[in-house]
């Protein structure tokens, strides 16, 4: 009986030893806020702000207007080649106020039924010409999904369109205005402090109207840690907080100051998507914000190496960021974005 009782235990530390290591060695994604289950048990809360197309004033009203009945009248294909397809939609994309249209944008949703707020005087003479398109890094969802809209536009239409890398909105907007590009993807807040000339900008940038505002893009804060849990737990650690002066820099110190932090109170380190995603596998950093549609490619391939959690930022801090800030507004990250189990 004794023997018997003795190899019943063995066996039983073994299966137990065994789930422990399988655990360990499976790479899930999961909600910082609720570690003892994986991303299909729960959401992430968080904010965002949308992710908008400009054109510089001098791109003709017709090659606008081509590129925007490309894009909105075949919605099914390209969301077939990219998910953020789905999120088009008429009303959200010409519901931009902070600022004035193209006219070749607005001609087009005027026919469709929905007048834009403004439309830029003096835009749309220039000449028809090959466009190159500023988008992100080449692990964020503006160069994907950029990529594939450049694609489509150019096999499905008169007009060529180039994706072409770049460092975000910001410069996206310093590279439109020297003529480097002409159509950006940019940050609808980052998009109105140029056009203001506030904090990113020391003067107005003027030279560029809207094309359309595509999808939501959401604050997300990344870690390789179960102990962070809200931005509070970032003090003391050493966060990557993006690019000085980019959108993200600016979205991670404005949900820092949410939770009565600053910059000073972090070890910042500013990177890319990618350097931070390489950066967290690598356990150089404890956190990193990534502002991007979800899901982020960066993020994603994180995902695949590590146990890799999203910090929800909740409805009390969520409320104090949109008061200081009418760009943000509230989203959830559904549970399994990421692929989890």
């Amino acid at each position: 009986m004794k023997k018997l009782l003795t190899v019943m235990l063995i066996v039983l530390l073994a299966v137990t030893a065994f789930v422990s290591c399988s655990k360990k060695d499976s790479a899930t994604t999961t909600t910082s806020a609720d570690t003892s289950k994986s991303a299909a048990y729960a959401d992430t809360k968080t904010v965002a702000v949308g992710a908008v197309v400009i054109v510089r004033d001098d791109v003709p009203e017709d090659e606008v207007y081509a590129i925007v009945k490309t894009i909105f009248d075949n919605k099914d294909a390209i969301t077939a080649q990219h998910a953020k397809g789905a999120e088009l939609d008429l009303a959200f994309a010409s519901s931009v106020t902070a600022v004035p249209y193209h006219p070749g944008a607005a001609k087009y949703f005027a026919e469709k039924g929905y007048n834009v707020a403004s439309v830029k005087d003096g835009a749309g003479k220039g000449t028809a010409k090959a466009l190159s398109f500023g988008t992100g890094g080449d692990t964020g969802t503006y160069y994907g999904f950029g990529s594939v809209l450049a694609g489509y536009i150019t096999k499905n239409s008169s007009y060529s369109v180039t994706a072409v890398t770049s460092g975000g909105s910001k410069a996206n907007i310093e590279d439109l205005s020297a003529n480097d590009v002409q159509l950006g993807f940019v940050q609808s807040d980052v998009m109105s402090y140029a056009y203001n000339g506030e904090r990113l900008f020391t003067s107005p940038v003027k030279g560029f109207s809207v094309v359309a505002a595509l999808y939501m893009e959401q604050v997300q804060i990344v870690t390789t840690r179960d102990d962070i849990a809200s931005g509070a737990d970032l003090m003391g650690k050493s966060v990557s907080i993006g690019a000085i002066g980019s959108g993200v820099y600016f979205n991670a110190l404005d949900v820092l100051d949410a939770y009565g932090l600053n910059e000073g109170d972090i070890k910042a380190v500013y990177q890319s998507f990618g350097d931070s995603a390489d950066s967290l596998k690598d356990g150089k950093i404890d956190a990193a914000f990534i502002v991007a549609g979800a899901p982020t490619t960066a993020i994603t391939d994180l995902a695949t190496a590590k146990t890799v959690y999203l910090v929800s930022i909740d409805d009390t801090h969520a409320d104090k960021l949109i008061k200081a800030s009418p760009f943000y507004s509230k989203y959830t990250i559904p549970a399994g974005t990421y692929g989890s189990k």
